[in-house]
């Protein structure tokens, strides 16, 4: 899938700052998604992945955690938008990150992506992408991120 965005350099996409860049495509999250992120992790606490014992309990069902709807983030920035005539783009950590809403197994998943911060740096620039992940249907956002990025030009 090619990126919703195309900014031709660090100039332009400088020139985003405080407007949405992009939207990501929609992912369902599966069962097997969960469960090998809890094999991964060790976080194998049964509301992600007993379904049987989930059913019962406050969701009715088993839910993504939370750190695996996170690691889909920078997923979900490379579909929303591209810089081209980057050298490298680093993941240098991530602010204030909440989980407004419980990821049900099965949800349909977008990102919203603003640039919020952009400051230039002697190689190339440090942006913050706030990403707002949204549950088709969903009242609350499922995770909202600041996305911190190294750019080298």
């Amino acid at each position: 899938m090619a990126p919703a965005k195309t900014f031709q350099g660090l100039d332009e996409l400088e020139k985003a700052v405080g407007t949405v860049i992009g939207r990501s495509a929609w992912h369902i999250v599966t069962q097997n998604d969960i469960d090998r992120f809890a094999d991964v992790t060790g976080d194998h606490q049964w509301i992600h992945v007993d379904p049987e014992k989930a059913a019962k309990g406050p969701y009715g069902t088993t839910v993504a955690h939370g750190y695996y709807v996170l690691s889909l983030v920078p997923k979900f920035l490379s579909e929303a938008a591209h810089t081209e005539g980057l050298t490298a783009a680093i993941n240098y950590g991530s602010n204030k990150v909440r989980y407004p809403a419980p990821t049900p197994v099965g949800s349909r998943l977008r990102a919203t992506v603003e640039l919020a911060e952009f400051e230039r740096r002697q190689q190339g620039a440090q942006a913050v992408f706030r990403v707002t992940v949204e549950r088709e249907g969903g009242d609350k956002p499922v995770c909202v991120a600041e996305a911190v990025s190294v750019l080298f030009d």
